[in-house]
């Protein structure tokens, strides 16, 4: 029987207003936009989004010149209806809440307590729309000694951990504490508010109760370290910067070989068993020292120092095509031109395009997310400031008459 595929996405019809700015705001209302939710960004007059001047690079128009929205910009914010409102005045005030009554969700970053003086709080907003979903985001939660302090990416690094166990080890050169190549804290923060907000969205369809999500970077951070934050809880020994090895499986690092780096990521003893046949050490598998994960972690130092200088006579591809052929899991270090190139990538359609009045066509990076049915559909690049302000005031003053 073929499955008929719904283009509307699985959460069209809901409604989201979306009162953040920078990362992990508009990083949340973007998966919301991408199953089908429409999305009405709010942004202040003239300026916007602080990230549409966080360039270079920034999109180029037909003309080849810079427009005024960065590619930072770009990467969060496809789907979106962006409206210009002074929420500082009483106009731009009434005109959020008359959005608000007809949303379903507000998603805001602002600091604790930054939209009360506004009426746009919660408390204030429940007033306007009983059912409302609302998720704030903020640094460090809504309660606490630190909830009135701003919060960003980077310094939560730093305090959640994160920055203690990345990076090269503090023996070597070039150990010093490192931050994550992209914003994590925002981003996973982001996803935990989409993964909140369905919730909150499942709960309010079975009962019609709408309710007020507290969500802090700070703490996505610390249940963010998953393994680390277990390990140090069940050991009390704080995890340390291991480079690219991880803590409780060997052999799982990049190697040097001949002609660059190879992630080597043996997970299980028989994928050990094969990487040994694979490099010629065959008895490796069977010495008590290495036989068993936990062997191995123990004596790390003397297994590294050995596949070390195995892998050093072989040139990447030599290896990535016989580690493949043994099915042991590796892969190349790539630069991202290459992940770009790569087949499997292309094949998975995780770079496509759309339509942008200004530059043509804008490269956006896909959600990695597929549904059988409700399939994503992309259909609205990220917006020039305030495009569709117009028109969402004549729609709602339709709604009155």
């Amino acid at each position: 029987m073929k499955t008929e595929h719904n283009n509307k996405g699985p959460l069209s019809g809901i409604k989201v207003l979306d009162l953040s700015r920078i990362l992990a705001g508009p990083w949340s209302t973007q998966v919301l936009a991408d199953y089908g939710a429409t999305v009405w960004k709010i942004e202040r007059p003239e300026r916007g989004d602080d990230t549409r001047q966080w360039g270079p690079p920034f999109l180029k128009n037909a003309a080849g010149e810079d427009t005024s929205d960065s590619a930072y910009y770009l990467s969060a914010n496809r789907g979106k209806q962006s409206i210009t409102a002074d929420i500082a005045s009483t106009e731009g005030q009434t005109f959020i809440k008359a959005l608000v009554k007809e949303a379903d969700i507000v998603v805001e970053n602002f600091k604790v307590g930054g939209l009360k003086r506004y009426g746009l709080d919660y408390e204030s907003l429940k007033a306007v729309n009983p059912s409302i979903i609302y998720c704030s985001i903020t640094g460090f939660g809504q309660t606490g000694p630190y909830a009135e302090q701003a919060g960003y990416d980077a310094m939560i690094q730093a305090m959640g951990g994160l920055m203690s166990i990345t990076g090269e080890q503090a023996n070597l050169p070039g150990g010093d504490p490192q931050r994550v190549g992209v914003a994590v804290a925002d981003l996973m923060t982001g996803m935990y508010a989409v993964s909140g907000i369905l919730a909150a969205l499942h709960h309010r369809n079975n009962t019609g109760e709408g309710q007020h999500i507290d969500i802090a970077l700070l703490d996505t951070m610390v249940a963010f370290l998953a393994n680390q934050g277990s390990n140090y809880l069940v050991s009390g020994e704080p995890p340390t910067r291991m480079g690219t090895a991880h803590p409780n499986i060997v052999p799982y690092q990049a190697f040097a070989v001949k002609d660059g780096h190879i992630l080597l990521a043996v997970g299980n003893d028989n994928q050990f068993k094969k990487c040994c046949e694979v490099m010629g050490v065959a008895e490796l598998a069977e010495d008590s020292l290495y036989a068993t994960n936990a062997s191995r972690v123990e004596h790390r130092e003397n297994l590294v120092l050995i596949l070390s200088n195995i892998l050093k006579t072989k040139v990447l591809d030599e290896w990535l095509t016989l580690f493949n052929d043994a099915n042991v899991p590796c892969g190349p270090i790539n630069t991202l031109d290459r992940v770009f190139e790569n087949p499997q990538v292309i094949h998975r359609n995780m770079q496509f395009s759309l339509s942008h009045p200004e530059a043509g066509q804008v490269p956006l990076v896909a959600n990695p997310v597929n549904f059988s049915v409700t399939k994503t559909k992309y259909h609205q690049a990220p917006p020039t400031l305030g495009q569709h302000t117009e028109a969402i005031k004549t729609w709602l003053s339709s709604k009155d008459e």
